[in-house]
C-alpha cells in the first residue's frame, strides 16, 4: 500500500511533464532560424501559432513560409 501511495502520484507527474513539454515550441527552433517567438507564435506568451507557425509546424523549415505582415 505505501509504494502505491507514491507510485499513482509520481506516474501523475511524469505524465504531465511529458504532456507540457511536448507541445510548446522550444528554444532550439529559434536559435536554428534566428526569429524570434512572434514570427511562429501570435504573440510571445502564446501556445496559438500563426501561419508562419503552422508552416512550420508542418515541414520544420521556414522554406517556403510567407513571414508575418508587419503592422
Amino acid at each position: 500500500m505505501s509504494k502505491l501511495k507514491f507510485a499513482v502520484p509520481g506516474m501523475i507527474l511524469a505524465f504531465g511533464l511529458v504532456a507540457t513539454t511536448a507541445s510548446y515550441g522550444k528554444p532550439e527552433y529559434t536559435k536554428k532560424e534566428k526569429k524570434g517567438c512572434v514570427y511562429c507564435h501570435v504573440t510571445a506568451k502564446s501556445k496559438e501559432l500563426n501561419e508562419v507557425g503552422k508552416c512550420y509546424d508542418k515541414n520544420k523549415s521556414l522554406e517556403g513560409c510567407k513571414a508575418p505582415e508587419k503592422k
